[in-house]
């Protein structure tokens, strides 16, 4: 390997890096698209999880959402005081409680997904359909390792 190309080698940034900057990026638009709406990233995240699976428990809810289960317990409190959440008891587990999306959930997922989806077009301008794909497949499969 060539000197230039051994020190080109050695100043790209580590893959750990790369991945934080992109989440701060991604973070810094959806904090803009939402500071209207009341709600936070985190709070957001959490909705997003529950728009995909209804019916989860606090703490199956933080581990999908990426919180603690004490940070889920103030994320859940400004849920229901937005009236984005409902809370029902378990029918099979009665000191279960079960969290679910309200229609005012609902409705604010739709209101922000056009501009949740304008994000991530940025994000991944400039890659072709199979490569969009594959990053997917590849971050997924990052995730799984680590979890």
């Amino acid at each position: 390997m060539a000197v230039q190309e051994q020190d080109r080698v050695a100043e790209a940034p580590s893959l750990l890096y790369a991945v934080k900057q992109v989440e701060l990026a991604v973070r810094a638009r959806l904090d803009d698209l939402l500071r209207t709406t009341g709600v936070t990233v985190p709070q957001w995240t959490a909705l997003t999880v529950l728009a995909r699976r209804e019916g989860q428990t606090g703490a199956d809810l933080a581990r999908n959402a990426f919180v603690s289960p004490q940070a889920m317990g103030d994320l859940l409190a400004a849920l229901e005081r937005g009236h984005w959440i409902t809370r029902t008891p378990d029918p099979a587990h009665k000191r279960r409680v079960l969290i679910g999306l309200s229609d005012a959930g609902r409705a604010l997922l739709e209101d922000v997904a056009p501009g949740a989806a304008e994000v991530e077009e940025r994000m991944v301008s400039g890659l072709d359909p199979d490569q969009r794909a594959a990053l997917r497949t590849l971050l997924n499969q990052c995730r799984t390792n680590l979890v």
